[in-house]
């Protein structure tokens, strides 16, 4: 059975986390800057909502501003584009922001930067989600995958598992971006077609592995009372199970190569933003695993613990993006 790099051991019979090497060598990033936001100053927050919900104009302005993206340069110095600055920085961090507490809080910013970058090439709406929960009758028929108002459908090619390693040769081929070359593999420079191999680990697509995220499954995560708990089951199943059942570029570190990644993660934020309103008085709930390193396992995760973001942009503490309705971010679903 062919696993994805996000996927938790235990979700699917012989699963397995694939190992991966981290360079965490950057251009040199910002001093830390510390902005809780202003609470009073987001008056008008921003409401997130479902990909399907937009007009087909606002769609195709959200896709044309994401090929956009494709034609500036890296604000890293990358001999890559804007765009592949969002793989880089995602591929380098790896063992930083997955399987630790800093899961969510650090992607939630991403999600954020990406969005801010997608209004400078012009778009003019709202960042929006997928919600999966939709389509768990069968995920592989989604209109998320329509090739005018989606993100193009399936790889084309030869569908197949590869040992623990990603299938990058089954190229997207409608869609708007449709034969699409992205840059990296992980954190190495690797260029390549835009790719997806829809699977549920042993049929090509099967159920996409829709049990991990079907709306009984949700229900049970988002009952979980604590930060910690909540944080592993949500990374583990739904967000775990779309990144192997999509695999292709959405397999290794390098998965927001895939457009689809930060729809996706926006998604996954939207659940936890939820999950924090029902608890209003736990809002700062934050604990866990600090560090995947084995020498510092025991250390705790801490609302002052720093977000890296490798010179892209500023360096942020956890505390600062806990609150989704301050100057900072000011959103909501």
């Amino acid at each position: 059975m062919h696993v994805s790099h996000f996927l938790l051991p235990g979700l699917a019979a012989a699963a397995a986390v694939l190992p991966r090497g981290v360079d965490h060598t950057s251009p040199a990033a910002p001093a830390l800057v510390s902005r809780q936001g202003d609470a009073a100053a987001c008056t008008a927050p921003q409401k997130r909502v479902e990909w399907r919900t937009l007009d087909a104009a606002t769609q195709k302005q959200y896709t044309d501003a994401v090929l956009c993206l494709r034609t500036k340069p890296s604000k890293l110095g990358l001999s890559t584009t804007l765009y592949d600055d969002f793989t880089w920085v995602h591929a380098n961090l790896d063992k930083a922001i997955h399987f630790v507490a800093q899961f969510l809080p650090w992607h939630r910013y991403f999600v954020h930067l990406y969005e801010s970058e997608l209004k400078n090439c012009g778009y003019e709406g709202v960042m929006s989600y997928w919600d999966w929960t939709l389509d768990i009758e069968d995920p592989s028929k989604s209109a998320i995958w329509d090739p005018v108002r989606g993100f193009g459908g399936n790889g084309v090619g030869y569908h197949r598992f590869n040992g623990v390693n990603p299938v990058l040769d089954v190229c997207v081929q409608d869609g708007p971006f449709a034969n699409m070359t992205v840059a990296y593999t992980n954190e190495v420079h690797s260029p390549h077609c835009l790719s997806r191999n829809f699977n549920n680990g042993i049929e090509f697509p099967g159920d996409m592995l829709s049990f991990a995220y079907s709306p009984k499954t949700i229900a049970g995560i988002q009952a979980k009372p604590g930060y910690d708990d909540y944080r592993q089951y949500l990374e583990g199943n739904p967000h775990g199970a779309i990144h192997s059942a999509i695999n292709g570029d959405m397999g290794p570190a390098s998965s927001p190569n895939d457009p689809i990644f930060f729809l996706h993660h926006t998604q996954i934020d939207r659940l936890w933003w939820l999950w924090q309103q029902a608890r209003p008085e736990h809002q700062l709930d934050y604990a866990g695993r600090k560090t995947q390193d084995v020498e510092e396992y025991t250390l705790t995760a801490s609302l002052e613990d720093v977000m890296p973001y490798l010179g892209f942009a500023e360096d942020l503490k956890v505390a600062d993006v806990m609150n989704t309705k301050t100057s900072t971010l000011c959103y909501e679903y």
